[in-house]
């Protein structure tokens, strides 16, 4: 049962159910994990596999302290790999959150003939850290429905 503020936010679209099951479990888990109550969840998506969660500045350290037992605690619990990318910041930030365990070569943004703008992101290929197309396809979604950001990833060996 929602209060009648926080089911005017459900009933506007600013959070979905899933930011409420989410919000809920951590709720119920703050004490096993007490930086918690210091943390700001802004919002939740679901993508594909991953389950992404935006944090306010500075609280990414928070959901991935204990050696990242809470993001694999969460994504025990909701069956989904669990991805945490701080809010509020520049699109360098945003993208070294989203491809947190490859070497960002670099950033580009390159201007259509339509008006349109597309960030292009080089990784450095290592070939045994290489991404999936399908890994690649679903952080790009991600780029779409967290920052707007439409996203091509290359790679330069």
């Amino acid at each position: 049962m929602l209060c009648s503020k926080c089911q005017e936010k459900v009933n506007s679209g600013e959070v979905n159910n899933q930011y409420i099951k989410v919000a809920s479990y951590l709720l119920e888990n703050e004490n096993k994990y007490p930086d918690l109550q210091k943390a700001r969840l802004n919002s939740v998506f679901e993508v594909g596999a991953y389950l992404v969660l935006v944090v306010g500045r500075g609280d990414r350290n928070k959901f991935a302290s204990q050696t990242g037992r809470l993001t694999r605690d969460l994504g025990d619990e909701f069956k989904k790999r669990v991805l945490v990318i701080e809010d509020s910041q520049n699109d360098r930030g945003f993208l070294e959150d989203l491809f947190a365990n490859q070497h960002i070569i670099t950033i580009n943004i390159i201007w259509l003939p339509d008006g349109t703008t597309e960030t292009r992101v080089v990784l450095q290929g290592r070939r045994a850290r290489l991404l999936s197309k399908k890994r690649i396809n679903a952080m790009s979604e991600i780029a779409k429905k967290v920052r707007k950001m439409d996203l091509r990833v290359e790679y330069a060996y």
